[in-house]
């Protein structure tokens, strides 16, 4: 009898022991669900690059997953019809410099011819007035004279109509080099290409949407806290971020809370509950850097503050 005792005692403290691991292990694994503040997936600034010019895509090598380097060239529109513009303006700026030239010696030459008629007016004033001279020829000198300053007034005013027309033919040039450096798309951010829209040899036009780049060398947490929690967040706040890494751990990464929202709203229906999808919540947006690239965009995360 003492013998079954004992092993019915053993046993006792088997299954007790048993019934505590798993309650020890139930709880920690309820303390680590519980453990972060708040939860949501990340999202990336998209940039949807459109075309800014008309014409026909005569390159776009561009493909989706490609990562682009800021400025870096990625298609061509067809430039044909904006360089032979260009060239046209440059040979109406040459014509105007040309008669520039000859307006600057006509400008010259009507000025010794002043300087002529000039000392020619000095004389006859001097005989006029020892009266050698009819008045008839005074009158007819200094008419000359006249004449001749009025001509150089208006020979200077088409020297400021041909400065006029250089300016607005270098206006036009710079507009024709503006469509030309348009033609060449560039990535305006760095980032991955998420979508092409566009395929080479296809007319394009001005607005017409080619690729979508998302930065993602930083990627933002969009999460929610409910209004109890906005006073333990800040604007500027460092944040632990946790990912998934594997059914029973998480990565983590350091963060840092860039906005708050001012007003509530619903829980959003695709990260919580039928339950919760009642109860007003703050949305806030965390930055996280992601040099690595293990962070995906749509991919859940949690914030612990």
């Amino acid at each position: 009898m003492k013998t079954e005792r004992n092993k019915y005692d053993a046993s006792r403290c088997f299954s007790m022991g048993i019934l505590l691991m798993m309650f020890f292990f139930t709880t920690a694994c309820s303390n680590n669900d519980n453990s972060s503040d708040a939860y949501g997936n990340f999202e990336a600034g998209e940039v949807v690059v459109s075309a800014e010019n008309n014409g026909t895509l005569i390159d776009f090598p561009v493909q989706e997953g490609d990562i682009l380097k800021a400025g870096r060239q990625v298609g061509l529109i067809d430039t044909t019809m904006d360089v032979l513009n260009l060239k046209q303006l440059e040979s109406s700026l040459e014509s105007v410099s040309a008669r520039r030239v000859q307006l600057q010696k006509s400008i010259a030459v009507q000025m010794e011819n002043l300087k002529v008629l000039k000392k020619e007016v000095d004389r006859v004033s001097r005989l006029r007035k020892e009266k050698a001279i009819p008045t008839q020829k005074y009158d007819e000198v200094t008419g000359q004279y006249d004449v001749a300053l009025k001509r150089l007034e208006q020979i200077r005013s088409q020297k400021l109509s041909l400065l006029a027309e250089k300016s607005v033919i270098n206006s036009k040039m710079d507009a024709a080099k503006e469509r030309i450096s348009r033609c060449h798309v560039v990535a305006p951010v760095d980032g991955t290409v998420l979508q092409k829209y566009a395929e080479k040899g296809e007319f394009t036009a001005i607005g017409k949407p080619l690729f979508k780049i998302a930065e993602t060398r930083e990627l933002i947490l969009r999460a929610y806290v409910s209004g109890a929690q906005l006073d333990d967040i800040r604007i500027g706040q460092r944040v632990t971020v946790k990912f998934d890494e594997s059914e029973t751990s998480d990565h983590q990464a350091n963060g840092k809370i860039v906005w708050i929202a001012s007003s509530a709203e619903f829980t959003p229906k695709i990260i919580q509950t039928k339950e919760e999808r009642v109860d007003l919540v703050y949305a806030i947006k965390v930055r996280v850097p992601n040099e690595d690239g293990r962070l995906k965009i749509g991919m859940p995360g949690e914030v612990v503050f």
